[in-house]
């Protein structure tokens, strides 16, 4: 079975495949020797370097690849780059070429997963696929039935209005809430907009895997168990957004031209094809997005 060229590098946690499509155009992918094409097939019997290091594919049933929980300290920078002081990857000092599915602010601990399987870090990290993660967090004042409805209703943060979601109260300035979405500082922002300063945030859980009694500082890899929990939880998970897999397809759509479910005569019906937009478009739809998210806070703010 052939791969692409930018997934089949991404496939082995060499980079990603937008970081291996610069490296393609920059020169240093050779291909047999020979430098390739965008979108070049790789096949079995074919041999892939970048800088004169051979990548080696990847085991068709993944049992090279490798799956941490880790439970993030305070101060720690969830990025690969490592000229970036206090960042994950020499905190974990791991043998193997890894990096964090998503992340975690550097103020806030808890669990974040590292793996070397770029398949499943947006099949976990896309809200609309549904998957939990839940937070333990204190905050600066006591809390109040308000605060509490509000934040589960949804708050006006970054353009938008966050998801309904679960959240508990536990003593008197802590709570815990229970996420699909992963926006930038999400909880730290809600709070502040309802006037709450986030004192400590701790995440305790994504999806089935438990922080527990895992020590900061700490990792361990994930169980038997909870990958196959993992594979059957993400078989049906999008890797992409919707709207993006809709674009993928052909420009064409298939519509009827007959109301019987015996005889239905099919036609394709011509639709502009994708491209760019025009600046003027873009700049539209940001105002509209704008309106709708105004309309959207003074909507919130009648509640």
């Amino acid at each position: 079975m052939q791969k692409r060229l930018n997934k089949y590098i991404s496939d082995t946690g060499h980079c990603s495949r937008r970081e291996a499509d610069a490296l393609i155009e920059q020169g240093k992918v050779l291909v047999n020797g020979e430098p390739p094409e965008l979108g070049t097939k790789i096949g079995v019997n074919d041999k892939v370097t970048i800088g004169n290091k051979l990548i080696k594919p990847v085991a068709d049933n993944k049992s090279d690849r490798v799956y941490l929980a880790y439970h993030k300290p305070v101060g720690i920078t969830c990025t690969t780059e490592k000229k970036i002081k206090d960042n994950i990857i020499d905190a974990i000092n791991y043998k193997q070429r890894i990096f964090p599915i998503g992340r975690l602010d550097k103020p806030s601990e808890g669990l974040i997963l590292l793996t070397n399987d770029g398949d499943i870090v947006n099949k976990i990290l896309r809200a609309e696929n549904a998957h939990d993660k839940l937070y333990r967090v204190t905050v600066n004042k006591p809390i109040t039935a308000h605060f509490l409805n509000k934040m589960a209703a949804g708050v006006p943060i970054l353009d938008t209005v966050t998801l309904p979601c679960e959240i508990k109260q536990m003593g008197k300035m802590g709570f815990e809430i229970v996420l699909q979405q992963g926006l930038n500082r999400q909880i730290r922002r809600m709070c502040e907009y309802l006037g709450y300063e986030v004192t400590r945030l701790v995440r305790k859980r994504i999806m089935h895997i438990n922080l527990s009694n895992l020590k900061v500082g700490q990792y361990r890899h994930l169980t038997k168990a909870e990958m196959l929990q993992m594979d059957a939880a993400l078989a049906n998970s999008s890797k992409v957004s919707s709207h993006v897999a809709n674009e993928e397809k052909t420009s064409f759509e298939v519509v009827s031209n007959s109301t019987s479910h015996t005889d239905k005569t099919l036609k394709l019906k011509n639709v502009k094809p994708l491209g760019r937009q025009h600046p003027t478009n873009r700049k539209n739809k940001s105002m509209n997005k704008k309106r709708k998210f105004g309309a959207a806070k003074n909507a919130y703010k009648q509640k």
